[in-house]
């Protein structure tokens, strides 16, 4: 929905319209500034209008001038809170703002407020009585918050790029979050890839206080855990559930004066909000699939057409050939802010739909809450992680000593593990918090889970869903001045799914048998029966092809030796035995060479 910035200090207005511009393609619709004489309190936004497009702008004051806040996102469920906010007497001017929702809201129950929310959001008030900015950022992570909090001047952003415009801003690398890049393709909250900087976790919101120049973080919501009394569950009334509260889930998140759009994959996440999507609203649905001419192995276009023709939707099909997505590249890695190593092909399907519609639904949080692609297995089969362990071992026996130590960590999916990070980086000693295992079963051992299968999941949903997922979509949509929304991530819908026991919402025939239960009526028999294709980038191919100079120059001794990060072994160790086909290190050249080019491009190389 928006951009939004602000910072403290004396007022300087050439700063925050610099900084507010930077962020136009977050809301390229109106923009508005605010500036506070006696707190020294700076706070701009870009809107991208979708609900009350007459009455939205920001920052918005409240009616008493002691309250002023800036907000990106949506509140879902306004509509709610703005009638039991009325009964108890609050009066409103605009005709039906969910950021005026948040004013009253916050007027009533100050920092409690974040009880009542469900949507996704990045918000930061002003409160002149107290002295503070409170901030939060909603629950799994779909909005971003950047900040820093340096003496003399505490800033926030939605995107990281735009607090790099402070004249003070230190861009030194922070060696926690490459080495968790490295492991993870992305960089988890709260790191950033500076060390001056930080993203607000999700879920987590923060007070600082003007007068002290101090600042606090909280958590206010954690995910449930399964719950395990609730043994004896049917299939039919697990169906039912997950029927019902989607159907509500999606309702609540077609919220918009202007008309909302599906990226319809042809998996069964995207279709079945597509099919709910056409039965609660009055006119045909845009949808937008990407195909590929040259890759039938990932094209999913026939499975799409069918859930267009069964619910009538406006289709529209992006075609391109697999190498068409390193054709812009370098924009990504922009947008992206952070090194980031994961999926690109969302960035087309924004792209295509940004000339027609603001508002796109997604499938994005359905695999997370539904087993995500049964990642907890290596888990629970003894047999099989012995049988990964040996191989690892016979790899490297470092690996050995990381599984004594963190015997959950070392087992979680990565791109590097420990024992294959020694020896790249010329940081070296490093300390406890760059391990990335270490990390895993730190987050692992605090959710507390109840099963081997909420353990992953709730470490997925602090790594893998805001930092990889919803960090990469909420980038490419913004680029295109898109506001991306995934109905799996209601608030009410996930809390009343994680609850049920993870045998019972897990397995069976298929990883998502329980949502194939519920939307079965909805959906053509041919995708309930097709198998999940899932979309993998052809790196081992770009890495030999096009993207061979880059290689040979970002991944080269001389360039290595003059950055300073890596070892200039890798060169020999990674990329050499790779581009002449004596070994296939598709996924960890890749890794290397996309922190390169933000490297380079944030040095202006």
């Amino acid at each position: 929905m928006c951009g939004i910035i602000g910072f403290t200090g004396p007022r300087e207005d050439a700063l925050l319209g610099a900084m507010n511009s930077s962020q136009r393609h977050r809301g390229p619709d109106d923009g508005g500034s605010y500036f506070d004489e006696c707190d020294l309190v700076s706070l701009a936004m870009r809107r991208l209008s979708i609900l009350d497009l007459a009455g939205g702008h920001q920052p918005m004051l409240s009616e008493d001038r002691q309250l002023c806040v800036v907000f990106n996102g949506e509140i879902m469920n306004a509509p709610e809170l703005r009638r039991r906010l009325e009964r108890d007497g609050a009066h409103f001017v605009t005709d039906h703002s969910d950021t005026e929702v948040l004013l009253h809201l916050y007027a009533r129950e100050g920092e409690r407020m974040l009880e009542s929310l469900n949507g996704m959001f990045a918000f930061v008030i002003h409160d002149r009585r107290r002295r503070i900015l409170f901030g939060a950022r909603d629950h799994f992570g779909i909005k971003p918050l950047y900040y820093s909090a340096n003496p003399g001047r505490f800033a926030f952003a939605s995107e990281l790029k735009t607090l790099e415009l402070l004249p003070d801003f230190d861009s030194e690398l922070c060696p926690e979050a490459l080495s968790h890049y490295l492991s993870f393709q992305c960089v988890p909250s709260p790191l950033t890839i500076y060390r001056s900087t930080r993203k607000l976790p999700a879920a987590h919101s923060f007070v600082f206080d003007l007068a002290r120049g101090s600042l606090s973080t909280q958590r206010y919501w954690r995910p449930p855990a399964g719950d395990t009394s609730r043994v004896a569950i049917a299939p039919h009334e697990l169906a039912t559930l997950v029927r019902s509260g989607l159907e509500a889930a999606v309702a609540r998140w077609m919220l918009s004066d202007v008309p909302v759009a599906c990226s319809l994959s042809g998996g069964i996440d995207s279709s079945a909000i597509v099919a709910m999507m056409s039965t609660h609203g009055s006119r045909a649905v845009p949808t937008y699939t990407l195909g590929f001419e040259d890759a039938p192995e990932l094209d999913e276009r026939e499975l799409a057409r069918l859930v267009s023709r069964r619910w009538k939707t406006d289709h529209h099909e992006i075609v391109l050939r697999s190498d068409e997505l390193l054709t812009e590249l370098e924009p990504m890695v922009v947008a992206l802010d952070e090194p980031y190593a994961g999926g690109l092909p969302s960035w087309f399907v924004f792209r295509g739909m940004a000339s027609a519609v603001k508002v796109c639904m997604t499938g994005t949080g359905g695999d997370e809450l539904f087993g995500n692609y049964g990642k907890w297995r290596s888990y629970e089969s003894t047999w099989r992680a012995l049988r990964a362990a040996v191989g690892r071992v016979r790899r490297t026996a470092g690996w050995l000593r990381d599984f004594r130590r963190y015997p959950i960590g070392s087992r979680y999916a990565m791109y590097f593990g420990e024992a294959d990070k020694r020896g790249m980086l010329k940081s070296e000693p490093r300390n406890e918090e760059e391990i990335s295992e270490r990390l895993i079963e730190t987050l692992w051992r605090d959710s507390r889970p109840a099963t081997v299968r909420d353990g992953v999941r709730l470490v997925d949903l602090q790594i893998q869903l805001p930092d990889e997922f919803l960090h990469m979509t909420d980038r490419f949509s913004m680029a295109h001045s898109v506001e991306a929304r995934p109905p799996f991530l209601d608030r009410a819908f996930a809390e009343e799914l994680m609850a049920i026991p993870a045998h019972a919402r897990i397995g069976g025939t298929h990883l998502k048998q329980v949502l194939i239960d519920a939307v079965a009526d909805l959906l053509p028999p041919e995708l309930l029966q097709a198998r999940k294709k899932g979309f993998v980038l052809p790196v081992a191919s770009w890495l030999r092809g096009k993207l061979r100079p880059q290689v040979e120059k970002l991944l080269g001794e001389p360039y290595l030796k003059r950055q300073g990060i890596f070892d200039e072994r890798i060169t020999e160790r990674l990329a050499r035995p790779h581009l002449a086909g004596r070994a296939d290190f598709s996924w960890q050249i890749w890794t290397l060479l996309m922190f390169q080019m933000w490297h380079a491009r944030s040095r202006g190389q």
